[in-house]
């Protein structure tokens, strides 16, 4: 059996694992990628930042883009649809402590799509390869991209797009199967994934339902993909990165965290918030992990109505410690 859980190189960048979080717009912020990247990530993606907005210096951005020493290695990921402008402010940002600047041609969202970018750029293949060229030439840092199973079912081209990424100079490629159509419903199709990995040299990523050890250990034996992006099973669960690394290296199926390390896990993630964005804002945006990392848990329902009232950091603390 070829080894699942392996370094991963990227161009000139080699990660310790093949293991990767997500990207996730209002989830992947640094004090979560942190927190990841301690339990084992082996990259993480950092929320979606608008070339745009990195243009017209909005203030808003400044913070998405920043990264903490301790995190390991870190994914940027850009989106828009001009070439030029792209490839611009990738060179305008590429001295930050990023590894890997990533491009998103897979964000459903519609003022994304609307915009002709995110998955809208799956449907103008000329145009990705045009914005792929222009980024990868701009910059020394490996350029990847992030792309769907197709538009819809009547635009299925994953393989495609990725031939074309790889041509115009792509690093690596990461395909969520589903369509954008789906957004995050139905089953992901793995067989999209193994068609791409068949037909480029570049590594192959593989997103979609992956939710434990063993799924990403069945994810890449029955596509042969690289390594596997984790994405909402990681929200309030940074544990998995460990889990699935245990199950990769020799099929060990770690136990859950405890109570007491959910616990611990939550203040730490809150104090993080505090200490990033401040007591108002931190609090408030630990209100939905608390709701993640709680969720199945007894009376959640309840302590999910609760934490939403929730506006100092005293508070916060109270009521995770009575859990």
């Amino acid at each position: 059996m070829r080894e699942l859980l392996h370094p991963l190189m990227i161009g000139d960048v080699t990660l310790n694992n093949n293991i990767i979080l997500a990207p996730m717009a209002g989830v992947t912020d640094l004090p979560f990628r942190l927190l990841c990247s301690e339990q084992g990530a082996g990259m993480c993606g950092m929320e979606m930042v608008s070339a745009k907005a990195i243009l017209y210096n909005n203030k808003n951005t400044e913070a998405l883009l920043e990264i903490h020493p301790g995190e390991g290695r870190v994914s940027l990921q850009l989106f828009g649809s001009d070439p030029k402008i792209l490839s611009e402010m990738a060179k305008r940002i590429e001295d930050k402590p990023f590894d890997i600047l990533d491009i998103n041609m897979g964000c459903p969202v519609p003022k994304v799509v609307n915009n002709g970018e995110g998955s809208a750029l799956m449907l103008q293949p000329g145009l990705a390869g045009k914005i792929i060229s222009a980024v990868a030439r701009a910059i020394t840092k490996p350029v990847t991209v992030k792309i769907r199973k197709g538009f819809d079912e009547a635009h299925i081209n994953a393989v495609e797009i990725a031939k074309i990424a790889e041509d115009a100079g792509a690093a690596a490629v990461a395909v969520h199967g589903r369509t954008r159509e789906q957004y995050y419903t139905g089953k992901a199709d793995w067989e999209i994934i193994a068609r791409v990995k068949e037909n480029v040299s570049i590594p192959v990523i593989g997103n979609g339902d992956i939710v434990d050890g063993e799924s990403a250990a069945r994810m890449i034996e029955q596509t042969g993909c690289d390594g596997v992006m984790v994405g909402r099973a990681a929200r309030g669960n940074p544990w998995l990165f460990k889990q699935i690394a245990a199950y990769l290296k020799d099929g060990t199926v770690l136990p859950k965290p405890t109570a007491g390390e959910r616990r611990e896990m939550m203040l730490r993630h809150a104090r993080l918030q505090l200490e990033y964005k401040g007591e108002y804002t931190g609090v408030r945006e630990m209100r939905k992990h608390v709701a993640w990392y709680t969720a199945g848990i007894p009376n959640s329902a309840r302590l999910r109505q609760n934490v939403n009232m929730v506006e100092s950091f005293e508070e916060l603390e109270a009521m995770i410690q009575n859990m």
